[in-house]
């Protein structure tokens, strides 16, 4: 699923390319992907014709503030990624006009939700696993609805105090699963919380009533420095995402644990291993983080 710093990725891109525009008009094969209003043609009916504002993120969401008052809510979920480009439908099927990863990629063509823009260009969901969102949202009510997230780490109102008093959250925990709890801090999942248990030299089993203040701040500071290094390698492209033109970020040629299990560890030599917490993979080293 991609997680901050492929969502942040994808915002920052679309900035470039959508704002100002104009939707013109939307296709879906695929209607079960709107979640709200459940009806497509009133979805649709609401974003044609409306200029696009902003585009932002809130922990793992895209958020696309329009014209009217409202917010277009594109969650990627598992498998999803946003892309940007000009495609033309062959024998029921879209195909991109332009040469390069966007035609040759097979991971950008499950294109399930395209948004016609007023230069001719078009946003669309590519998901082969059909579990991507669009939500469109009244955005006070929107903002209502954020309110059991928890803080951005990446703000400057994420201090290391507001970081111990969102822990307090939860009583009792592994330290894996608390750090990809979206109440607890919002944009950590699997992948960036096994990359700051590494940088850390925490097990992923040890639980957070354990940790002493010196192993917290440790943590603080890698989940900074990890997520910032996310966002200046473009994202995590190990399994479906890419960024907005259909290439591929770099983290996963820079990451330490995620994906590397039977790999050695770059730190000590001794092989990753990966394991089960919760339903979850962990990724670690069993010397350097017990």
């Amino acid at each position: 699923m991609p997680e901050l710093p492929e969502v942040e990725t994808t915002v920052l891109d679309l900035r470039k390319k959508v704002l100002k525009r104009t939707f013109v008009d939307i296709w879906t094969d695929f209607k079960k992907m709107i979640k709200r209003p459940k009806s497509f043609q009133k979805f649709r009916k609401e974003l044609i014709g409306k200029k696009v504002e902003n585009v932002r993120r809130r922990a793992k969401n895209i958020l696309i503030d329009i014209s009217n008052d409202k917010t277009l809510l594109l969650h990627q979920k598992i498998s999803g990624h946003t892309l940007v480009g000009r495609w033309e439908l062959k024998k029921k099927q879209w195909v991109s006009k332009l040469p390069g990863p966007l035609l040759d990629d097979s991971k950008n063509r499950f294109l399930h939700l395209i948004f016609f823009l007023d230069n001719g260009k078009q946003l669309a969901i590519s998901d082969p696993r059909k579990f991507a969102k669009a939500e469109l949202w009244d955005r006070d009510e929107l903002e209502k609805e954020f309110k059991n997230l928890g803080p951005e780490p990446l703000e400057d109102s994420f201090t290391f105090e507001e970081f111990k008093k969102s822990l307090k959250k939860r009583k009792k925990g592994k330290i894996k699963q608390v750090l990809m709890d979206q109440r607890i801090i919002a944009g950590i999942g699997n992948i960036y919380s096994d990359e700051i248990l590494w940088d850390t030299r925490i097990s992923p089993f040890k639980d957070i009533n354990s940790l002493n203040d010196q192993e917290l701040k440790n943590i603080y500071t890698s989940i900074k420095k990890i997520l910032k290094k996310g966002i200046q390698l473009k994202g995590d492209s190990i399994s479906d995402y890419r960024k907005i033109d259909g290439t591929k970020g770099g983290f996963q040629l820079w990451g330490k644990a995620y994906g590397r299990e039977g790999k050695k560890c770059q730190r000590c030599r001794t092989i990753i291993k990966r394991e089960k917490i919760g339903g979850r993979s962990a990724h670690f080293c069993p010397k350097c983080q017990s």
